[in-house]
C-alpha cells in the first residue's frame, strides 16, 4: 500500500534514512537495507529487495514495520497525535509548570516528571470531574512511551477502579473476597 503524502509535508530519502518534515515537526527513521523506498508523485512506496541476504519472513516483517513507521511519521507531522489520560481516585491531582508534570497520587510524596520539549502538555482540573492530562506530539512512539511511564505511577486496578486511565477506557471490575466467601 503506498503512503499518500499530504500537502505541506515533504519526504526525503538519504542513505537509507527517511526524513519527513511538516507543519507539526520533523522526524526521521533509518530503514533496513532489505527494503527499497521510492518517492513518486506524492506517494511513498516500499518494496522488498529480493536479492537481500535477509530471509524471506524477516524481509516481509520489515516491509510491514517500516511501512507503518513511515506512515505514522507522515500522519504525525501533518496532523499530530493526542492522548488523554484521566486520574481516577480520591485526592489524585496533577499540575504542570511548562513541561514538568507534578502528580499527587496518594503516596507520601509528589511525583515529578520532566517531559521532552517535543511533547506539549495541558492539565485540566474541574470541579466534580476527574483531573485530565492532555499530551500532544508528532512522534507516536515517543507519546506512547511517555503515556506508559505516566500510567506506571498508578496502574488501573480492578477492585476499586482507581488509577491512571486513558480517556474512555473501561476497567473490568472484579468482586472482592466477600463475594466468594460461601
Amino acid at each position: 500500500m503506498p503512503i499518500v503524502i499530504p500537502a505541506g509535508v515533504t519526504v526525503n530519502l538519504n542513505n537509507g534514512v527517511v526524513s519527513v518534515k511538516g507543519p507539526k515537526g520533523e522526524l526521521s527513521q533509518k530503514v533496513d537495507s532489505s527494503i527499497i523506498v521510492k518517492i513518486e508523485d506524492n506517494h511513498v512506496i516500499l518494496e522488498v529487495d529480493e536479492n537481500s541476504p535477509v530471509n524471506y519472513k524477516q524481509r516481509n516483517a520489515f516491509h510491514g514495520l517500516y511501512r507503518s513507521l513511515i506512515n505514522n511519521m507522515v500522519v504525525g507531522v501533518s496532523e499530530g497525535y493526542q492522548k488523554v489520560l484521566e486520574l481516577v481516585g480520591v485526592g489524585y491531582r496533577v499540575s504542570n509548570q511548562g513541561n514538568i508534570l507534578e502528580f499527587s497520587l496518594g503516596y507520601t510524596h509528589p511525583i515529578f516528571i520532566q517531559l521532552p520539549k517535543e511533547v506539549k502538555v495541558e492539565t485540566k482540573s474541574e470541579r466534580n470531574q476527574n483531573p485530565v492530562v492532555i499530551l500532544e506530539c508528532c512522534d507516536k512512539a515517543l507519546l506512547g512511551l511517555i503515556c506508559a511511564k505516566i500510567r506506571s505511577f498508578r496502574k488501573p486496578e480492578p477492585y476499586k477502579g482507581k488509577g491512571i486511565l486513558f480517556k474512555g477506557e473501561v476497567i473490568r471490575r472484579k468482586s472482592g473476597k466477600s463475594a466468594s466467601a460461601k
